[in-house]
């Protein structure tokens, strides 16, 4: 195509037993934002390593400024001015932010490193990214994820890339970050640098997209659509090859009953990250949590769980105290925890697909001192079979799966463990719109067998059409206490942002 800075023609990519590229088309233009969107499996991640260097692909042809060239390995894409940011970030934590954006570039041509040089220029572009807080010589991995996606944008835009290929940038960003990144995309932009983005969230792309390209199987279904004026059911028909028409399960009308609560919170307090909460959840209900990043909704979860120690309160579940910071305690009370680092703390991705479903139930499998690995495959092909878990070989590890399969395999896991209370943390975080509603619809399912289930996401729209019931967080307090079909997303935006206490549920109801 004339005036492309890229063009991508018929891009084939196989594995042993995976056709993961069948014929992928993309162009991209100078000073554009070019949404690539399609389902976790579609082959986003596999086209975007092939345009890294990282892949070669078997078939099809790559054009730089209208000049074929062959992207060999990671160097040969970063000396064109091609620089790419994972979703799963590539930064080394032992090492400073300063050593991590120079990273493999730390010296200069006469062989002497320049460690002062490189720390006023990790400043310099910390503060073009709005994150001056964010200190050169700080070691990565004492970061919050959020500073550490700024890093990693900071290390790309260090290398005056001329194409920045961003995937689910905003993931682990609150509202206000995704804002500067927003701006950040824009200033590039303009200055003519092309941006390759890449996200589930629908919303973002009409927000800062120019055009869209679509592929679903490995191949490109839709390409050149215009981001603001392409209906988002357009999208996601082409998507998922099927127009999706409800993506929250209908609430299920449950009777007023006077059961006691499955989950009780009562005036729990973990320094520094929540402030005497207090809180219950019925059996069959949804509770959702929301608030900003940092408002303390995923350390209330880990309290619950065990892998936070308050210093004042405690939990309850059917009535009997949790002993405090104790996992094996909540475990076999019945509580399940889908955290939201789910590859660094919830699966062994070496492992394969069965051992990460049965890990939290290994008891009901041993067999004179041994485990019985038939038992455990057997058990798990039940549970992928239930969740319509793709690929349905046990045996696979499960690095291999997409970010919906991924999650599938934890849900399985406490569906396995018939847990009676479930706390998910982000649980549709890089899944694709298909692979959403179909959480969703388990989630619910779970609820109805009476499951109390409580919910974090960043996403608000997520936790209103999700929940029954949303507690509004900011600064480890609760502002509110809402029937979710009692909020809509501005009034909770309302709340966080002034961060006042408005009356409960129960003190309306007074």
């Amino acid at each position: 195509m004339s005036g492309a800075l890229l063009e991508m023609q018929g891009i084939v990519k196989t594995f042993p037993g995976v056709r993961a590229l069948g014929g992928v088309d993309l162009d991209v233009r100078a000073g554009e934002v070019h949404c690539l969107l399609g389902q976790n499996g579609a082959g986003k991640s596999t086209l975007i390593k092939v345009l890294a260097g990282a892949h070669q692909p078997d078939e099809g042809e790559i054009r730089w400024q209208g000049e074929t060239v062959r992207l060999t390995d990671p160097q040969a894409a970063m000396r064109l001015g091609i620089a790419t940011i994972y979703q799963e970030l590539d930064l080394v934590a032992g090492l400073s932010v300063a050593d991590n954006v120079f990273l493999g570039r730390e010296r200069s041509r006469f062989g002497l490193s320049r460690p002062a040089a490189a720390q006023r220029a990790t400043a310099d572009l910390l503060a073009r990214l709005g994150h001056p807080e964010i200190r050169p010589g700080t070691e990565v991995g004492a970061l919050s994820a959020a500073s550490q996606q700024m890093v990693s944008m900071a290390r790309a835009l260090s290398q005056d890339a001329r194409l920045i290929v961003m995937d689910e940038p905003s993931a682990v960003l609150d509202n206000e970050e995704v804002e500067r990144l927003f701006h950040v995309v824009r200033d590039l932009t303009a200055d003519g640098v092309a941006v390759v983005y890449i996200s589930h969230r629908l919303e973002e792309i009409r927000q800062v997209g120019d055009r869209i390209t679509v592929i679903k199987d490995g191949r490109t279904v839709a390409t050149g659509l215009p981001a603001r004026e392409t209906a988002t059911r357009e999208v996601i028909a082409l998507m998922t090859g099927r127009t999706i028409e409800y993506v929250f399960p209908q609430r299920t009308e449950r009777a007023a009953t006077t059961a006691a609560p499955l989950l009780e919170v009562d005036h729990v307090t973990v320094p520094g990250h929540v402030e005497d909460v207090s809180f219950t959840v019925a059996p069959g209900e949804i509770l959702g949590l929301a608030g900003l990043v940092g408002s303390g909704r995923s350390e209330v979860l880990e309290a619950v769980y065990g892998a936070r120690r308050p210093t004042t309160g405690e939990v309850r579940v059917d009535g009997k105290r949790l002993r405090p910071g104790d996992v094996a305690s909540a475990v076999a009370a019945g509580v399940g925890l889908a955290p939201e680092e789910r590859k660094s703390q919830a699966l062994l991705l070496g492992d394969p697909i069965y051992r990460n479903i049965t890990l939290s139930s290994l008891g009901r499998f041993a067999r004179g001192g041994f485990l019985s690995v038939r038992g455990e495959k057997a058990a798990a092909r039940e549970q992928t079979e239930a969740l319509d878990l793709r690929p349905v070989d046990v045996d696979r590890e499960v690095r291999t799966l997409s970010g919906g399969n991924q999650q599938k395999v934890v849900l399985a896991r406490w569906l396995l463990r018939e847990c009676r209370v479930l706390l998910l943390d982000e649980p549709t975080r890089g899944v694709d719109v298909g692979a959403r509603s179909e959480i969703y619809a388990l989630i619910r399912a779970l609820a109805d067998r009476g499951v109390a289930v409580v919910v974090v996401s960043s996403e608000i729209p997520e936790v209103l059409g999700l929940a029954d019931r949303v507690l509004v967080l900011a600064e480890g307090r609760v502002l509110a206490d809402r029937p979710a079909g009692a909020l809509d997303e501005h009034q909770v935006l309302d709340l966080v942002m002034q961060g006042t206490t408005t009356p409960t549920s129960e003190d309306d109801a007074a």
